[in-house]
């Protein structure tokens, strides 16, 4: 900051009295400036790093949906083919008839096809990383970092369950019979139930994930009464 000396002698102390105010107001002025220009950068730091957190958050949301009905589809068709094994057991059905039965029902395939997201997190990363996080407000904040931890957890979690639930050379083991014609019902039985087991699983945690992300972004405006009543 650069301050003009007085160019004519102080003959008072009301001429001192007057310099030294306008060196004061300058001075509050200047830093009255910089921090108003700085609460300016920090505001707009802030919308530009919500308005690319809330898209990706979107985006996996979008990720999260599309997973979780290919995964209910799915669910829906293996647990057609494990209930039809079901009733033929229980009706005491010939194995060779069950067989039969079996190639018919996997004829158009037959395999896990386990869908869960790889949830994206990029501009959090990088609204941390710049302190842009920090000029966000605590309420939308608290939002945001609960979304991505638990998006997180949930990924983790699903991969767990994966891990627990799979016998996957067991369901190698299937397919490969399957292919030969000599599949074992009662085998079979087991992949299968396993198999919709881990769907299931997964499903529901996606359901879960897809409710706590939701949370995280704005709630869209609502109409009231009075206004679809104007033409």
């Amino acid at each position: 900051m650069h301050i003009e000396p007085p160019t004519t002698r102080l003959a008072s102390f009301k001429d001192f009295a007057k310099h030294y105010l306008m060196i004061v107001l300058s001075i509050l002025t200047a830093l009255g400036l910089e921090a108003w220009i700085e609460h300016v950068h920090h505001a707009h730091a802030a919308v530009t790093a919500s308005t690319q957190i809330e898209a990706e958050i979107r985006s996996n949301l979008a990720e999260v949906d599309t997973d979780a009905q290919m995964d209910a589809r799915q669910l829906q068709k293996l647990d057609a083919i494990r209930d039809a094994v079901i009733h033929d057991l229980q009706s005491n059905t010939p194995d060779d008839a069950m067989r039969q039965h079996i190639l018919a029902l996997t004829k158009d395939g037959f395999d896990l096809q386990l869908q869960f997201p790889t949830l994206r997190h990029e501009a959090w990363d990088v609204a941390v990383a710049n302190q842009s996080a920090s000029w966000i407000d605590s309420a939308r904040m608290q939002r945001y970092s609960a979304a991505y931890a638990n998006a997180r957890d949930s990924v983790t979690l699903m991969r767990e369950d994966t891990a627990i639930l799979m016998n996957g050379t067991g369901m190698v083991d299937t397919i490969a019979d399957l292919d030969t014609g000599q599949v074992d019902p009662h085998r079979f039985l087991y992949v299968v139930s396993q198999m919709v087991a881990m769907i299931d699983q997964t499903t529901q945690n996606l359901r879960i994930l897809k409710k706590q992300l939701e949370a995280a972004l704005p709630t869209p405006p609502q109409h009231g009464a009075g206004d679809a009543g104007h033409a």
